[in-house]
């Protein structure tokens, strides 16, 4: 009743892993601390107290601001060699 088929299987191997150095560069760093002065700093501006609202507001957006040049920043310093080296 059943046939006899034969099928072959494939093996895939996954890529090579990448270096042990995740987290441990310059750009890491970078956009990291960034981002950590970035949040401490919009969250503050939230924070404050009800004495000056308006200034409230603007130190909220300067800290998303220092994260966006934090994000910036670290894909920049990637780019110029500063990270992972990437596996080819």
């Amino acid at each position: 009743m059943a046939e006899n088929q034969q099928t072959t299987e494939i093996a895939y191997l996954p890529p090579a892993a990448p270096p042990t150095n995740h987290g441990h560069t310059v750009a890491a760093w970078f956009t990291m601390i960034g981002i950590m002065v970035g949040s401490l700093v919009a969250a503050i501006g939230v924070l404050l107290p009800g004495m000056a609202q308006v200034s409230g507001v603007w130190l909220f957006w300067v800290g998303m601001g220092l994260v966006a040049v934090a994000l910036v920043g670290g894909l920049v310093l990637r780019n110029m060699g500063y990270g992972q080296k990437q596996a080819r």
